[in-house]
């Protein structure tokens, strides 16, 4: 079977101290009408990404003015709920990659 070329979904956010930050969307569920994504910070270099502590950084879908955003989750059991989800989901995908 031929192997498919990775191509990474780049986003550049900007944080709470309006600095912009790189990230990959690693993955994106719905969830009870509500859009949630699963980032980690990108790095072009490799090792820089072994420097990283790997963090899974989860935001939502809100629409702000019309437009259409991504934002963190204020509300703590939210974001732990929605993070085990992504966490499942993303230990699922890795392993069945090591089967085939």
């Amino acid at each position: 079977m031929e192997q498919q070329e990775y191509t990474p979904d780049i986003y550049t956010l900007e944080d709470e101290e309006g600095n912009e930050v790189v990230f990959e969307m690693i993955d994106s569920i719905e969830l009870d009408g509500q859009k949630y994504y699963a980032m980690m910070p990108y790095y072009e270099n490799p090792e820089d990404m072994l420097n990283d502590d790997g963090q899974l950084i989860v935001l939502r879908n809100e629409v702000v003015d019309g437009e259409e955003m991504m934002a963190t989750i204020d509300d703590d059991e939210e974001y732990d709920r929605i993070g085990e989800i992504f966490m499942k989901r993303i230990t699922e995908m890795f392993e069945d990659d090591e089967e085939e």
